[in-house]
């Protein structure tokens, strides 16, 4: 299979407009649409897709994020964060416009994100992000962009990850979990595909 997209290429930044925080002072709020996807070379017998996107380079604690005068350490233990759940995509889609599935930042979450027809889609991160932010908390749904400490060492990489499965719906409500998305795909994935886009709120020495 194969996984690409219009607004960035394999190992390139994602544009601030597909991003939840771009430069401002220091961070300011993007237009976080969803980037334009496109997947080829699925198994016949696919019968329905997953798509997700995680950022692996979260740092695992946030003493230093986006404190003043401070950097986060390049040698922080990184965890997982993710910024999109998607499943029961039907086996005849094959593309998703820019902005098809989100566009925006909506204070306490997206309920019901766009999706393809009979798609189910889960919570990202960033609604433990915001659980302590009164403005902000709620149940964060669908595609939210990246956003990462403005005072990282480290770029983050974005990894969307396309999966064709052999069955044509997950048993999955909206507001699913990535532990629950991948305890259900268990057994499923006929193949997959990958692509990587890298994002910085401010540029990273060397």
């Amino acid at each position: 299979m194969q996984l690409l997209s219009d607004n960035f290429s394999n190992g390139r930044p994602v544009p601030p407009g597909n991003a939840f925080g771009r430069p401002g002072h220091p961070v300011a709020l993007s237009d976080n649409r969803s980037p334009h996807l496109a997947w080829t070379g699925a198994p016949p017998a696919t019968r329905s897709f997953v798509l997700t996107c995680i950022d692996p380079d979260v740092p695992s604690r946030g003493d230093d994020v986006n404190q003043e005068g401070r950097t986060v350490p390049a040698d922080l233990p990184r965890v997982e964060f993710a910024h999109w759940l998607m499943a029961n995509i039907p086996a005849e889609c094959g593309e998703l416009a820019e902005g098809a599935c989100g566009e925006g930042i909506v204070p306490h979450g997206k309920r019901e994100p766009h999706g393809p027809p009979g798609s189910v889609q889960g919570r990202n991160d960033y609604t433990g992000w915001f659980a302590g932010d009164p403005d902000m908390a709620g149940d964060y749904l669908g595609y939210d962009g990246p956003c990462p400490p403005w005072n990282d060492s480290i770029v983050h990489h974005y990894h969307f990850r396309i999966h064709a499965l052999d069955v044509p719906a997950l048993d999955l409500r909206p507001g699913f979990t990535l532990a629950e998305l991948r305890a259900a795909m268990a057994g499923h994935v006929l193949s997959e595909a990958e692509l990587v886009g890298t994002y910085a709120i401010r540029p990273v020495a060397g």
